[in-house]
């Protein structure tokens, strides 16, 4: 087959280059070249492509600014498609970098918040714990409570002053407590929008300070295209709950302090004292006051929970009440004067029979028998503001406590304390004894507030409960 092709080349090539001679005559001479049909096709080969280069170098010289034109085209194109695919790339580069950065901040910062609620739990737990200290029970009371309530009766009677004293026609010299200053009129009140421009312009300045950087949020579409965002975000969300649990638990130890709060305020009723008076004198005391800014207005550093916030500052604040009311607690007579097995409830407060005169007739104390010589202790501190002889009350000492409570300690055989003397809960203020108007040794204990004596036993009762 392939000697047939062959044959049938060169037959074409016979056929279209036949043999030819070219004869040339020259000075008489005849002369002739052969042109064999091998040489016409190459010499016609050769001129094909001497044509044909000459056609392609006239096109390129013609059209040359043209193919260079769209050669650069085709570059620039090639150039803008690698730069926009570079770009495409540095800009998912910079998402994901940017969540990453985002979502670490979010959760430093829900960690942060989360530590914050923590250290800020302590610290009111702290303070709890100190202010629940002062609650506990001594012993001494406990034991001076149990053997008066042998023979206490169970009513009780509020009786305010005669007009010609008790017992021996005199006046009586207490010293009253200043009522609470007035507070004074505000010439501007701040509005609410004021206030909320005010936090605003704390939180810049703080942010200012400190630079701390917001954390950006991120859209679910990022965080669903990324696995590890995904993992951070869930244990972000994770972190959160835990913080709403520290919501939970702020929120109990307010209900907690609030519930101490009641049960001293029910405290201060028993023993017949207005709760609310009384914590006005406390304030009167101490000196308090400032502008009313609401607590909606005050943003704790580093907490963004708002209930959290709210109930942090409420409890803080019925934490401080509760530590002030206890305060002014710890100036109530809530002790006896004297304790020990030696010593017995010998008459209450109320009406009886006077051993004197066998009468009715009222008894404005109680009245601890023991024997002659024994201590007797002051029960609250307080300032001595007599301590000397009172008519029937024989030898007396009589303690100003402040917030209108006095206590009186009469039948002392010797008095250890002068007037103006301060003195501390169980500090001997006299020695029990018989003088005056008396029967036999033992110590008349009277209570006073506001010009009105009290039933001691109520006192001693709520001695239980506090201090």
């Amino acid at each position: 087959m392939a000697e047939t092709l062959a044959e049938r080349v060169w037959a074409w090539l016979h056929e279209t280059f036949p043999e030819r001679q070219v004869y040339v005559r020259s000075e008489g001479r005849v002369q002739f070249f052969t042109f064999g049909p091998t040489l016409q096709a190459t010499l016609a080969g050769l001129s094909l492509i001497f044509l044909g280069w000459v056609a392609f170098a006239t096109v390129n010289v013609i059209f040359k600014d043209r193919i260079i034109a769209a050669k650069d085209h085709r570059y620039q194109q090639t150039v803008q498609t690698y730069e926009n695919r570079v770009a495409d790339l540095q800009m998912s580069y910079d998402e994901v970098n940017g969540a990453l950065v985002s979502a670490e901040d979010k959760f430093k910062a829900t960690a942060d918040e989360l530590q914050t609620k923590q250290n800020t739990i302590m610290q009111i737990l702290d303070r709890k714990q100190q202010v629940d200290a002062t609650l506990s029970k001594s012993s001494t009371v406990e034991e001076s409570a149990a053997a008066f309530d042998k023979n206490a009766p169970s009513d009780s009677v509020e009786v305010a002053t005669p007009p010609s004293g008790l017992g021996d026609g005199g006046s009586s010299d207490l010293t009253v407590n200043p009522q609470p200053v007035k507070p004074q009129p505000r010439t501007a009140k701040p509005t609410h929008a004021s206030l909320l421009d005010f936090g605003g312009a704390v939180g810049r300045i703080a942010g200012a300070l400190f630079g701390k950087r917001q954390p950006a949020e991120i859209s679910p579409e990022t965080i669903a295209r990324h696995p590890v965002l995904k993992q951070l975000a869930a244990q972000t969300d994770r972190v959160r709950r835990l913080g709403t649990i520290e919501t939970a638990l702020m929120t109990r130890t307010q209900d907690q302090v609030e519930e101490g709060v009641s049960e001293i305020r029910t405290v201060l009723r028993h023993v017949g004292i207005n709760p609310d008076q009384f914590q006005q004198r406390i304030d009167a005391a101490e000196g308090v006051g400032g502008p009313e800014i609401p607590l909606s207005a005050v943003h704790i550093e580093g907490i963004a929970d708002t209930a959290f916030q709210q109930a942090y500052l409420r409890a803080s604040a019925v934490l401080e009440q509760m530590n002030q009311l206890l305060t002014g607690m710890r100036h109530v007579p809530l002790a006896t004067p004297v304790s020990g097995p030696s010593f017995e409830r010998t008459s209450g407060f109320g009406a009886r029979i006077d051993p004197f005169t066998g009468r009715y007739a009222f008894h404005p104390g109680i009245d601890f028998a023991g024997p002659t010589g024994a201590i007797v202790h002051a029960t609250a501190p307080g300032k001595v503001v007599w301590a000397g002889v009172r008519g029937s009350y024989g030898k007396m000492v009589e303690i100003n406590h402040g917030y209108g409570l006095h206590t009186r300690y009469a039948h002392l055989s010797s008095i250890l304390v002068q007037v103006g003397a301060k003195v501390s809960e169980g500090s001997p203020i006299g020695k029990l004894g018989s003088t005056g108007r008396s029967t036999g040794p033992h110590v008349h204990y009277e209570v006073w507030y506001d010009d009105v004596v009290r039933n001691p036993r109520n006192f001693i009762e709520a001695g239980r409960h506090v201090l």
